[in-house]
């Protein structure tokens, strides 16, 4: 490079710099370097470590180590001052130095402290290196470890020290907890396994390839990280397609899931359906309808074994038939099952294959969904499971509490004074919620009703161990479809051992769900709930309002109970009675509601805790059947706060 091709390149990064500066200056931000020693002069730190030469990711320099050149940079490293001044004359000399055959070669001094660098010397080259849009610069490190807190950050910092001291990476950051074990982990590494030189050379490769294919995203790091986004591609994709895409094809693949990693810069809010859309009305709802609403559908029904092989894939496929029938000419149907023979991924992408709408009917199949759905944006997605903060995919259940209320009261009317029993399957998405709802309603009726909670999804015998304690009114949580049996269905009194006499069913009318969610994808409600929604994931959750979730009563209910029961279904179907806007109180005496606020969806969904008219617990992960851990790895309550699995699911 000539000297005056170097001062060719100085005048673009002064006019960076002066840029820069000035968008500071209108923000109302620091329109120069960070400093550390005014960073460090009112905080705790409990020593240093030497790290020696390691290569620093540029985009983490944020500052330098003392404040006597700080004036001479804007916030972005770039240069404030003339060209002809000495700091001008050097940066131009250094600017030569870099594309001659010699190079820049002596590293940089920097501490490192929370993850960011501040440069003690070689604050030019850094500009230099910065102008020329590099990756990395070598540096010899020192850095600086804060007395630990109990603070985010400085929480999730000693995380990344965790990390660092096994993987030798300083690329890698997360704004939020856990990140550092599920990269360990979605790289096949055990948990304390040490990387290779190969190893960390390898990753650091692909994960500038990967922040490379971020950049027209504009993302900011204080919102989503790199490798938060990077989390959720594999969500998505194996990381071995990485490795072999095309820089194009790994473009496209990152804007497949760009809603999706958006999201998690926004918290992951969820758009809540709570009942059948339609599109507006007036001009902008006629046009919708009009432009966007489809004649007929081709909808595709995926089942991960054959329904025959469980009450609840049947009750998906009596729904089908019946919204089949009921929409007529306007939608045609397939039924796709996978099997051992057939899995599960490839049985999607057959079902795809001309459809517009694609119907996966069991919560273990809503990470196929995404994956599905990134290859086919314009397939609609919908996966039977609590609501998740999945862009690409709908997820649809229903709002089972709202029975187990008035199941609750049924049976609190019916046992006054007695322990009642309740029995769970597994701690997942709205469960904690039905039981503390059944609780609510035995309140109703029975101010000191207690339900004793035992779990199915833990070994031993739930039902036989209330029987054996003296419980006799017994609800268990599996809600079957509308006119199906079960061995121990909804609500039961037992009149001797083996005996039962059925008080109430809760039910859940799939039929009546398609036909009316198919039915609103054809007036353009589909279109129009994303129209109206700031949040890229939308999840139904249509309660009894909508005839999607009913109770069926039992013959043998006496006069006044099954009135009790008549009067709260109309309650809570038109919206006169909600079941938590009430008085609630945790196990642990605290004040869930003071019985003045209208709890939100994503509280009562989202319950990870008892209420206090309940005896028992939420059995920890180590203690559920291999079954039962499945389902919780994908929806449970503390899915979050589980460790990763190596090589397995990300969530």
């Amino acid at each position: 490079m000539s000297r005056q091709e170097a001062k060719t390149q100085y005048a673009r990064a002064l006019k960076e710099g002066r840029r820069c500066y000035r968008e500071c200056v209108r923000a109302g931000r620091y329109p120069y370097l960070q400093v550390l020693d005014e960073i460090l002069s009112d905080t705790q730190t409990q020593g240093t470590v030497d790290l020696g030469e390691v290569e620093i990711p540029i985009d983490q320099i944020a500052g330098t180590r003392e404040s006597g050149r700080k004036a001479a940079f804007a916030a972005d490293f770039m240069p404030l001052l003339d060209a002809d001044t000495e700091f001008g004359m050097k940066w131009v000399s250094l600017c030569e130095a870099h594309l001659d055959d010699v190079g820049i070669q002596s590293p940089i001094r920097a501490f490192e402290y929370m993850g960011r660098f501040y440069v003690q010397e070689g604050n030019k080259r850094v500009s230099v290196m910065k102008s020329f849009g590099a990756m990395s610069i070598t540096g010899d490190v020192v850095r600086i470890i804060p007395v630990w807190s109990d603070d985010l950050p400085t929480r999730v910092y000693y995380e990344y020290l965790d990390f660092y001291a096994l993987s030798g990476v300083c690329q890698v950051h997360f704004n939020g907890l856990g990140g550092y074990a599920k990269i360990q982990a979605a790289l096949g590494f055990d948990a304390d396994h040490v990387w290779t030189a190969d190893e960390r050379r390898a990753f650091i490769s692909d994960y500038y390839r990967f922040k490379r294919a971020l950049i027209p995203l504009g993302l900011e790091e204080d919102q989503v990280t790199c490798a938060e986004a990077l989390l959720v591609w594999l969500q998505v994709y194996p990381l071995s397609d990485l490795k072999s895409m095309s820089t194009a094809e790994l473009d496209r693949s990152v804007i497949a899931v760009a809603k999706d990693i958006e999201a998690v810069g926004m918290g992951g809010p969820i758009s809540m359906s709570m009942g059948p859309e339609k599109a507006e009305e007036g001009v902008i709802g006629r046009l919708i309808d009009n432009v966007t609403s489809p004649n007929r559908l081709t909808t595709a029904f995926v089942f991960e074994s054959a329904p025959s092989s469980s009450l609840e894939l049947m009750a998906h496929e009596q729904g089908m038939r019946y919204m089949e029938r009921e929409l007529g000419g306007r939608v045609s149907v397939s039924e796709h099952c996978a099997g051992a023979d057939r899995p599960v991924a490839d049985v999607m992408e057959e079902a795809a294959a001309g459809s517009d709408v694609l119907v996966a009917t069991s919560p273990s199949l809503v990470h196929e969904c995404r994956k599905l759905s990134a290859r086919h944006p314009d397939l609609r997605v919908l996966s039977c499971s609590a609501a998740m903060p999945y862009a690409g995919v709908r997820t649809y259940s229903g709002r089972t509490h709202e029975v187990l209320f008035i199941a609750g009261a049924i049976a609190g009317a019916l046992s006054r004074g007695k322990t009642l029993g309740y029995v769970a399957n597994a701690p997942v998405l709205g469960r904690l919620a039905e039981v503390n709802a059944f609780s609510l309603g035995a309140r109703l009726v029975d101010p000191d009703a207690r339900v004793r909670l035992r779990w199915s999804g833990v070994a031993g015998d739930p039902v036989g161990e209330l029987e054996d304690a003296g419980v006799r009114v017994i609800a268990h949580c599996d809600i079957p479809a509308p006119m199906q049996e079960q061995e121990f269905e909804g609500l039961s009194l037992i009149e001797g051992k083996g005996l039962e006499r059925v008080l109430a069913v809760p039910s859940l009318n799939w039929g009546v769900f398609y036909s009316k969610l198919m039915g609103s994808i054809l007036s353009g409600g589909w279109d129009a709930l994303e129209a109206r929604s700031d949040a890229s994931a939308v999840s139904y959750w249509w309660g009894m309002a909508s005839g999607v979730v009913d109770v069926r009563l039992g013959h043998s209910l006496p006069d006044s109970t099954r009135e009790l029961a008549e009067m709260l279904r109309e309650e809570i179907a038109s919206n006169r009675i909600s079941v938590f806007h009430r008085v609630v109180r945790r196990q642990d005496g605290t004040v869930f509601n003071d019985g003045s606020r209208w709890p939100t969806a994503e509280e009562i969904l989202n319950m990870n805790w008892l209420c206090d008219g309940v005896e028992g617990s939420i059995p920890p992960f180590d203690e559920l059947t291999p079954a039962a851990r499945a389902l919780v790895r994908v929806q449970g309550v503390y899915r979050q706060d589980l460790p990763p699995e190596k090589g397995g699911l990300i969530v």
